[in-house]
């Protein structure tokens, strides 16, 4: 079977995702845990990213986490090296 490979959307688009979500929400088309529930995301940080849009409009939409590089982060060139002494022994 064929596995499938899941690729996140760009911070951008989750963004703009998120904000249409949120708007509707606001203007009571629907509730906040339906908005939560479309987003995947808990009631609580619903209610923060609702505090976080109030605050910093859009830009408080994006994803903080992404503002440093993971500490796991390695080199491509490393990575490949890797795999290929992997793929050869």
């Amino acid at each position: 079977m064929a596995r499938v490979r899941l690729i996140a959307l760009p911070a951008s688009e989750r963004a703009m995702k998120i904000q249409e979500i949120i708007l509707k929400a606001m203007s009571g088309k629907i509730k906040w845990c339906q908005a939560a529930g479309i987003i995947g995301i808990s009631g609580r940080q619903m209610r923060r990213w609702k505090r976080r849009y109030d605050e910093h409009g859009y830009d408080g939409l994006y994803d903080r986490r992404r503002k440093l590089p993971s500490p796991r982060k390695i080199p491509m060139e490393t990575a490949s090296a890797q795999k290929e002494s992997i793929l050869s022994a």
